[in-house]
């Protein structure tokens, strides 16, 4: 009977340390759609079977002045484009003026003013060299903020922290007082000495 509880203890022992650490509220696989928190920009692309743009910008105000990165590159090697002549326009505001400027390989600066806190798209097109392009960058949401970094909560689970540690000492503990008592169940025993009979 003694030895049932002693397995059947061990066996507690064993099972508990896996339940602790299996607690809820917490995503240990696959990735997520949303935005990483504390992103500093958003960004909207647009492809062809010639060219690839990414469009770059920090949050816009209205009536403001915009400064938006607008990369540019070869669809099917990824090479920057340089010297690209961009012509660019906002199909729901078209009396709004919108430049770009080369800062480096296959980057421009564009630059313009949004006049109300809405969705625009960009139409971008594209001439280089003996290639030329109309994309479309849709998305471009002026008034809309960054999502703030929710602060990371606090451990919530019924073994977090310092209670872990108080089970494994109870746990020890509770083993040293087992020994102790089936030592003392068997009472002492009588050392024999053992004659080798060879």
């Amino acid at each position: 009977m003694m030895q049932r509880l002693i397995f059947l203890f061990l066996w507690c022992l064993v099972l508990v340390p896996g339940r602790a650490w299996a607690h809820g509220g917490e995503d240990h696989g696959g990735g997520t759609t949303a935005p990483a928190p504390g992103a500093t920009s958003f960004s909207v692309a647009a492809l062809s079977e010639q060219f690839e743009l990414l469009l770059r910008f920090k949050p816009l105000k209205k009536s403001e002045p915009a400064h938006l990165q607008l990369f540019v590159s070869d669809y099917a090697t990824n090479a920057p484009i340089q010297g690209a002549q961009l012509t660019l326009t906002v199909p729901e505001a078209p009396n709004e003026k919108f430049t770009a400027t080369a800062q480096g390989p296959g980057v421009y600066l564009v630059e313009g003013s949004f006049p109300a806190n809405q969705k625009y798209s960009l139409t971008v097109s594209i001439v280089s060299g003996e290639r030329a392009d109309l994309l479309l960058l849709e998305g471009i949401e002026v008034g809309k903020e960054l999502p703030v970094a929710a602060a990371p909560a606090a451990a919530t689970g019924w073994l977090s922290g310092w209670k872990i540690w108080v089970l494994v000492a109870g746990a020890f503990v509770a083993g040293v007082l087992l020994t102790v008592l089936l030592v003392r169940r068997r009472g002492p025993q009588n050392s024999l000495a053992y004659e080798n009979p060879a």
